[in-house]
């Protein structure tokens, strides 16, 4: 028997590779001698940095930068030394949770401390970059963070522009005299798992201003100033795409790396699918197992689990999911290449109680296990 597990974290209970050990642990259990191959796997969104980092032998860090106030925030990434890789999250130092709901407003909120966490990945010696941008409190075209790396936005005047979605109201001019020159060196994958361009009705502004706290006025000024930002950016920058799909990802994040950096935009699955090496490593296996917290509709629309089983069937290889818990619309993901999948939970038990950490891995592990059991009867008949 060979497997290879490789199952998102189970929030709030178990990381990614707790929760591959605790299956490994029931798989063994009827399989002494199996080969059991546990890799980490993510999103692109929370937990990537815990995942990847702890998966692939790094390093956790810790820096504080400016939070998306303005005031001081501890933010974890992850260095892989073998590469100079960079793991960040761009929501640890500019995230919605970070900003009280009473505080939420895009017009004030910045992304200058996600600047600062790759300034220090910089100076740690990364040159590769993955970068989740999901969960942002922002909406200021990423200029924070460029600010931060040496990029100067001026207005009229010359002066800086204010720190905020406010400061692209007066933008005029871009100067990269400053620029760190370690910039150049760096090369950035952004997991990026939307298509929003930077303006318009589908652009940033209108489609994740309201739930980081802008009301309609104020959406349609967000959006017009973006605009101005686009154009200044521009005039001095060839690569200025403002309806490139994902530009407007994480209040203009996406035009932001894409314009002023070397970076690319993809999907995060397809991101840690490929740092982790999984295609190697599921070719010859017997069968591949994967999972989350929970199975449902979201899931079989392209989340972690459906990407680990799209790369397992293009080797045919049968595939098992676990979750905390399923919904109705989880049938979706036997369409998608899940072969069957299986809730762990093995009595009526509060949420507090099914979430408990040893709960969970002894839940995995029994689960697996009678999956597992009947498996063999069936493959030694």
């Amino acid at each position: 028997m060979k497997a290879v597990i490789a199952i998102d974290s189970l929030k709030g209970s178990l990381t990614s590779v707790e929760a591959g050990n605790s299956v490994a642990e029931g798989l063994r259990r009827v399989y002494s001698d199996a080969e059991i191959l546990v890799k980490p796997l993510a999103d692109g969104g929370e937990g990537t940095v815990e995942a990847l980092t702890a998966g692939m032998g790094g390093k956790r860090q810790t820096v504080c930068v400016t939070g998306p106030l303005g005031t001081p925030v501890q933010c974890e990434y992850g260095i892989i030394e073998d590469t100079a890789t960079a793991v960040i999250e761009m929501a640890g130092a500019a995230g919605l949770p970070l900003v009280p709901e009473e505080k939420r407003n895009p017009m004030d909120t910045t992304t200058y401390g996600v600047g600062e966490v790759i300034l220090d990945a910089i100076k740690k010696g990364c040159r590769r970059f993955i970068i989740g941008i999901g969960g942002s409190a922002t909406n200021d075209g990423g200029t924070g963070m460029l600010q931060a790396l040496g990029y100067e936005f001026l207005d009229k005047a010359g002066k800086p522009i204010p720190q905020g979605g406010k400061g692209l109201e007066v933008l005029a001019d871009i100067e990269c005299v400053d620029v760190i020159p370690e910039l150049k060196e760096c090369k950035f994958y952004i997991a990026c798992d939307v298509t929003n361009p930077l303006c318009g009705p589908d652009g940033c502004s209108a489609v994740y201003g309201p739930q980081k706290g802008a009301g309609p006025e104020m959406v349609s000024l967000m959006d017009k100033w973006m605009e101005n930002y686009a154009r200044v950016a521009k005039e001095k920058f060839d690569k200025a795409t403002p309806e490139y799909p994902g530009a407007g990802a994480a209040g203009g994040m996406g035009f932001a790396f894409m314009t002023f950096t070397d970076a690319v935009l993809e999907s995060g699955i397809k991101i840690v699918l490929e740092e982790i090496g999984l295609d190697k490593d599921i070719r010859y296996a017997d069968v591949v197992i994967t999972g989350e917290g929970r199975l449902d509709g979201q899931t079989a629309m392209g989340k972690a689990p459906l990407g680990v089983a799209e790369l397992a069937k293009q080797y045919d290889i049968p595939v098992i999911a676990f979750s905390g818990c399923v919904t109705e619309e989880a049938v979706k993901c036997n369409e998608k290449g899940i072969d069957a999948f299986f809730p762990i939970l093995r009595s009526v038990v509060s949420l507090d109680e099914a979430m408990d950490p040893e709960n969970a891995k002894n839940n995995l592990a029994d689960t697996a296990e009678q999956v597992f059991r009947l498996w063999k009867i069936c493959h030694e008949r």
